[in-house]
């Protein structure tokens, strides 16, 4: 069950939680923007019915249809949070959504009780880290060649009890 309040909507973009309905469009996206390591259909549907985890929709409601052009999800349990999976369509990045997913999710564990979240990001991937970093994660490990196509992952971590790890630091 989801606690924290959702994201408010950034124009033509809204945010939902993540429904049986959406898991074709997830998967779709999911094999387009990791195409190595998707996901199977059948481990999301798992993780949107288990109680330790909670998973948005970013939808594209200029469209009609509206469609998915993101998701995130985090697991809470006990005092520790993980990162599940967070992804923005390449044409939707740079508008702040990973960023007002991001924050979601750490509202998410903290309001589970969790006091640190941490996530795995392919070395390759230097977008990704940079805006981890510039939330308050710090490179802990690294998972020498942890993804399909041998690609290290780096091991971050952050504090939800740090106010100063909270907000994005301005450019």
């Amino acid at each position: 069950m989801s606690v924290a309040e959702l994201p408010q909507p950034l124009g033509p973009v809204s945010f939902r939680r993540m429904t049986l309905h959406d898991l074709e469009q997830v998967h779709t996206l999911e094999r387009y923007l990791f195409p190595a390591d998707a996901w199977p259909i059948d481990m999301f549907l798992a993780e949107i019915q288990h109680e330790t985890r909670s998973y948005l929709v970013v939808e594209d409601t200029a469209v009609r249809p509206t469609s998915i052009i993101g998701y995130a999800g985090v697991m809470s349990v006990a005092d520790t949070a993980d990162v599940q999976t967070i992804a923005v369509a390449p044409q939707h990045e740079g508008k702040g959504i990973g960023r007002a997913l991001l924050d979601y999710l750490h509202r998410e564990a903290a309001a589970r009780g969790a006091q640190t979240i941490l996530l795995e990001v392919r070395a390759d991937n230097p977008r990704a880290q940079d805006l981890y970093t510039r939330n308050g994660y710090s490179h802990i490990h690294t998972r020498p060649r942890y993804y399909n196509d041998g690609v290290d992952a780096l091991i971050m971590q952050a504090s939800l009890t740090d106010p100063t790890n909270s907000k994005e630091t301005p450019r």
